[in-house]
């Protein structure tokens, strides 16, 4: 048993030996890594400064595209045909549900009055109407006669 003992402790020597090597070496290695760190803090300080352009140019183009007017109105006749179909009365559209329906966190709330409006017709019924562009604007589009024959709303009541 006594060898043993001695053995560890010739083991144990050596990694005492090679540890206060190991952190020497790595002192020389961070004083080393220094000095470039330096430089690099140098060159991104220079960086940022070449790509404010680029965002500038990326800021002119328009991050997302707006749903078009006939997109909008297709929409809503397809959503009246369906109710047709369904054997219901009547639909009711909020301008605000259907923007976001469609097109959530963008405002193109001119656009989707436009084609509500245009889309009622004869006998059709504001339930909400405002003088300028609304999302509160609500339309009741009846759906049980959607023959080519009807007359839009605004040859009606002009």
């Amino acid at each position: 048993m006594a060898a043993k003992k001695t053995v560890k402790t010739e083991a144990a020597e050596p990694e005492k030996k090679a540890a206060p090597a190991k952190k020497a070496a790595p002192a020389k290695k961070t004083a080393a890594k220094k000095a470039p760190a330096k430089k690099a803090a140098a060159e991104t300080k220079k960086a940022p400064a070449k790509k404010a352009p680029a965002k500038k140019a990326a800021a002119k183009k328009p991050a997302v595209e707006k749903k078009s007017f006939q997109e909008y109105k297709d929409v809503i006749n397809w959503k009246k045909w369906e109710a047709h179909n369904m054997n219901w009365l009547y639909i009711e559209i909020e301008a605000g549900e259907i923007m976001n329906e469609l097109e959530a966190g963008v405002n193109n709330i001119k656009t989707v009055c436009e084609a509500m409006n245009d889309s009622m017709l004869e006998g059709d019924v504001y339930l909400v109407e405002s003088e300028k562009a609304s999302t509160k604007l609500k339309v009741r589009y009846y759906c049980d006669n959607l023959s080519e024959e009807r007359r839009k709303y605004s040859e009606v009541n002009g």
